[in-house]
């Protein structure tokens, strides 16, 4: 009767002892049978001694037997222990010896008998282990397995750094019937029972990445570095900022052309939202660069692939697509950590991204605000005029009407003088009218 384990480090065949032990054999191949051993951790391992396996906590007072496991889904109290069969033919003489582990009893209400832990000897001529444990089956193939689970590096506690896992268990033959109330699950479990933090059985802590993809981990790096230090120098608004789709990147334009002139070129491929050449702030001269943004961003892709090495202005023009996140720092955002912030009122985006959204200086700002510059201590217009409407009196308030009533009164004329200047008028026309006709003839 056998049982095949497959470990991390390698597989191990028992063979049981099921003559001679019969119900540490049955308690064992039952527990198999339910996947109660799948993914434990070897929690105890002594170099030349034993390697210590079967509690799913890990830490050496789990476990129990499977008629007290039963009993337990049940909802039925049971013995966790049972009485351990101790044959004195079967000792722990050779390497691979499997023994189960002997609880101690605690007081009169806990006995000590055998649960579910049980351990593998990886050295011969034991022999004070002999009475105190139970042997109940020895190692036939994967001494090669013991060797390397001999060999690996453990804690003070004995815990390995590296976690040694049990990932499956076979059961080549099983003599005994299934005790009454066994359920055995569909699937084995996936997950380890045990929260373990130590180093993962698949993990290889000493694995040496190829030198072009460490290269790439190293720039990844040295960018998110860089990146996070312009956010806290305020160059970025934050670390993770994308630079946005739909705006492109214009240069080499001649020192003549013009905003209206760009705009009318590229409105071919879509509408533009803004289009601005950069000049200077002093003398108000062209720089010869220019961004365009566009309302989608499958406008600015075309406008990009199209507009390449165009002749403009007796200039061939750079087009690419801004990487400039200077707007972004002022007005859009799209911090991660924050979330989105719009609740149903407006969508968000900007650039043709619909991750952005406009930042907000304090929690209760509206996000429609007017053309007003957003300044901490800015008064809206309406509000100032009604403010101020309120706190005027009455009597002031008529004084006011009377001077704008006296202002907008036009001045008396004399209608003399009216009378002399259309006088002059006519005389002055019959004039040049005789001269004209003079000349004719």
């Amino acid at each position: 009767m056998s049982v095949l384990f497959e470990t991390s480090l390698g597989d191990i065949v028992i063979d049981l002892e099921t003559d001679a032990c019969p119900k540490t054999c049955q308690n064992f191949l039952k527990l198999c049978k339910v996947y109660y051993y799948n993914l434990n951790a070897f929690f105890n391992v002594s170099k030349d001694f034993l390697a210590q396996v079967g509690d799913p906590t890990a830490t050496g007072t789990g476990g129990e037997s499977i008629w007290s496991l039963i009993a337990s889904q049940k909802g039925e109290t049971a013995p966790r222990y049972f009485t351990p069969e101790f044959v004195p033919r079967l000792k722990h003489k050779q390497r691979g010896t499997v023994s189960m582990a002997v609880a101690p009893a605690v007081g009169e209400e806990h006995k000590g008998g055998c649960g579910s832990q049980f351990f593998i000897t990886l050295g011969e001529n034991i022999e004070y282990l002999d009475g105190k444990h139970a042997v109940f089956g020895h190692v036939v193939e994967g001494f090669e397995t013991l060797d390397k689970l001999n060999d690996v590096f453990v804690d003070q506690d004995g815990r390995p750094l590296k976690d040694v896992r049990i990932r499956h268990v076979e059961i080549l033959e099983d003599p005994f019937e299934d005790p009454p109330g066994l359920v055995i699950p569909e699937t084995p479990p996936v997950k380890p029972p045990d929260n373990s933090t130590r180093i993962a059985e698949d993990e290889d802590p000493l694995e040496t990445l190829p030198e072009e993809e460490a290269e790439a981990i190293r720039r990844k790096k040295a960018a998110q570095a860089s990146a996070l230090t312009l956010e806290m120098v305020g160059d970025l608004p934050f670390a993770n900022v994308r630079p946005p789709e739909n705006v492109l990147f214009v240069c080499k334009l001649n020192p003549v052309t013009r905003d209206e002139d760009l705009e009318l070129i590229f409105s071919r491929f879509g509408t533009i939202i803004s289009c601005q050449v950069i000049r200077d702030k002093k003398t108000g001269d062209s720089l010869q660069y220019a961004f365009i943004e566009f309302d989608k961003r499958e406008d600015a892709e075309q406008a990009y692939f199209k507009m390449q090495n165009v002749l403009v202005d007796d200039r061939r023009i750079w087009v690419d697509f801004s990487q400039s996140v200077a707007r972004l720092n002022t007005h859009w955002s799209n911090n991660v950590k924050m979330g989105p912030r719009h609740s149903g009122r407006g969508k968000g985006g900007f650039a043709g991204r619909d991750d952005l959204e406009a930042t907000r200086r304090y929690r209760g700002q509206s996000e429609e605000r007017g053309n007003d510059y957003g300044m901490v201590f800015d008064v809206p217009d309406n509000g100032s005029r009604h403010r101020r409407s309120r706190s005027r009196s009455p009597r002031r308030r008529d004084r006011s009407k009377e001077r704008s009533r006296r202002s907008k009164s036009p001045r008396p004329r004399h209608r003399d003088d009216d009378r002399d200047r259309e006088r002059r008028r006519s005389r002055s026309r019959d004039r040049s009218y005789r001269g004209r006709r003079d000349r004719r003839r």
